[in-house]
């Protein structure tokens, strides 16, 4: 373990810590300039056509709920599955529905998953380890659409 707690290999990831808890590191943004970047409808700006991270979660730790206003897709690469909860495109969460992102497909575990735009999420490892997802966003991740639940 390294002084931040983090796993050995996840030390390696060079990642800090996330406003929604956990640890990430951004590892894509496609270029801003035509075609990598675009200007969808109702944004205030142009975005990166799509951004991706590692995202590292540890045994106990959970992310607050919250939205992002583009499409992400979660996949799973190492340790714990992650139980990935949906609450809705309402105001706040909603009653959640849980999705298990991770390698078991036997037992029901999905290893990528969809969270549209603007749903409520939230995730939390399953068991002791810690997890280790990368998330992408089209458009691109831009901390000005996302929200954390007040």
């Amino acid at each position: 373990m390294s002084a931040t707690g983090l796993p050995d290999w996840a030390t390696s990831l060079d990642l800090q810590p996330h406003p929604e808890g956990g640890w990430y590191r951004q590892t894509w943004r496609s270029e801003v300039g035509l075609p990598q970047a675009v200007l969808p409808a109702g944004y205030t700006g142009d975005r990166a056509a799509g951004t991706a991270i590692y995202f590292v979660l540890m045994p106990g730790e959970q992310s607050a709920w919250h939205t992002v206003r583009g499409s992400e897709i979660w996949l799973h690469h190492r340790g714990a599955p992650v139980r990935l909860d949906l609450g809705g495109d309402g105001d706040e969460p909603g009653e959640p529905r849980a999705i298990i992102v991770g390698p078991d497909i036997d037992a029901g575990q999905q290893p990528q998953a969809l969270v549209p735009p603007g749903v409520w999420q939230r995730a939390r490892p399953v068991g002791d380890e810690a997890a280790l997802v990368s998330c992408i966003v089209v458009p691109g991740f831009d901390f000005e659409d996302f929200r954390l639940e007040d």
